[in-house]
């Protein structure tokens, strides 16, 4: 499977990582660019639940591609998510159903650092992503 740009720009920017702190520092970076939703997105339909720290989803289906974007009140987790809409914008819902979270996160050179209830709060953003593009 061919990575979108913003994807492949992910991933060359991790692997010039060489510590935890370089790719923690990149990873807040990511959540920094990511863009701020309004408070009329911040609802309690948006949110997805299954996170310890709030996360809000919104999506759009444009010419057949799922555009998302999210926000969260937690520093960490606005970086997990950016990389993980990198990873899952402009794809089809097909193509959407077949992403592998720990694969991608595990390519970043992520995974070691995802503690447990990170890793389920990830995948009920992309569980969510998922009933949202069925």
């Amino acid at each position: 499977m061919t990575l979108s740009a913003d994807a492949q720009a992910a991933l060359d920017s991790f692997e010039h990582c060489a510590s935890w702190e370089q790719r923690a520092r990149l990873l807040m970076q990511w959540g920094q660019r990511l863009p701020e939703l309004s408070d009329a997105d911040k609802t309690d339909a948006n949110r997805v639940h299954g996170c310890e720290s709030q996360v809000w989803l919104v999506s759009e289906l444009k010419d057949g591609h799922w555009q998302f974007a999210a926000s969260s009140d937690a520093r960490l987790i606005r970086g997990l998510v950016a990389l993980l809409l990198a990873r899952v914008n402009g794809l089809s819902s097909e193509a959407l159903h077949a992403v592998d979270l720990p694969d991608w996160f595990n390519q970043l050179g992520l995974s070691r650092q995802l503690s447990p209830s990170r890793s389920n709060g990830l995948n009920a953003v992309l569980q969510r992503m998922r009933e949202l593009s069925a």
